[in-house]
């Protein structure tokens, strides 16, 4: 297996309704290209995995257990291990870019959607 890949060459992969990721998957840490339908959420959660991410494009209201923010291009975020998190995308929808760490094992039996193109990144 190569070493180097093109976004194309990862699968979408339907996390909840309207939000689905694109997965570069390590040993240890999963870097995901995020991207978030018009008005689209993401429930409260919570997981072991600690989460980093940057918005490259859209809007989205951010919750990190009892702190909330509205986010625009260039804003991060943390969330430790086992933090309530929640997000809901702008009109225009969004898109990030998140690191997890330990590795995502939990998106492997969820659906892909094959053929769906890879984000703009420029």
């Amino acid at each position: 297996m190569s070493a180097f890949n093109g976004l194309e060459t990862h699968d979408h992969v339907r996390i909840w309704d309207g939000v689905t990721v694109q997965a570069v998957e390590g040993e240890r840490t999963t870097l995901a290209f995020v991207d978030l339908e018009p008005r689209s959420t993401v429930p409260e959660h919570r997981h072991d995995n600690e989460q980093l991410g940057i918005l490259i494009r859209g809007a989205m209201r951010f919750r990190v257990a009892d702190e909330t923010r509205d986010l625009v291009p260039g804003d991060t975020w943390r969330i430790l291990s086992n933090v309530p998190h929640e997000v809901t995308a702008g009109p225009e929808g969004a898109f990030a870019v998140e690191c997890f760490t330990p590795a995502r094992s939990d998106w492997a039996g969820l659906e892909r959607l094959a053929g769906r193109p890879a984000p703009k990144l420029t």
